[in-house]
């Protein structure tokens, strides 16, 4: 059986149980590391292997611009510190 393709509705959901189970999973490759960059790319990459898991999914890249380009999603993963939030 294939892959369901991902909408927005799934994206979210998915989005909330992907934070649910970080919370409570210690991430020992983090520990240290000040470079908010790295940081947010290491849990982008885990995020999307985490939907790609249960979704067929139209990967961007940097050098595309966007995250999840497909047309019914074209959504931009971002990651943000409790410490340093976003403006």
């Amino acid at each position: 059986m294939g892959k369901k393709e991902l909408t927005i509705k799934d994206l979210i959901s998915s989005a909330n149980a992907f934070c649910e189970q970080e919370t409570k999973y210690e991430n020992k490759e983090l520990y240290g590391v000040t470079d908010g960059k790295a940081v947010g790319t290491y849990i982008e990459h885990k995020f999307k292997e985490f939907l790609n898991k249960s979704f067929k999914l139209d990967n961007g890249n940097s050098a595309r611009g966007i995250d999840l380009p497909a047309p019914k999603i074209n959504t931009d993963i971002k990651v943000t510190s409790i410490k340093q939030p976003q403006s």
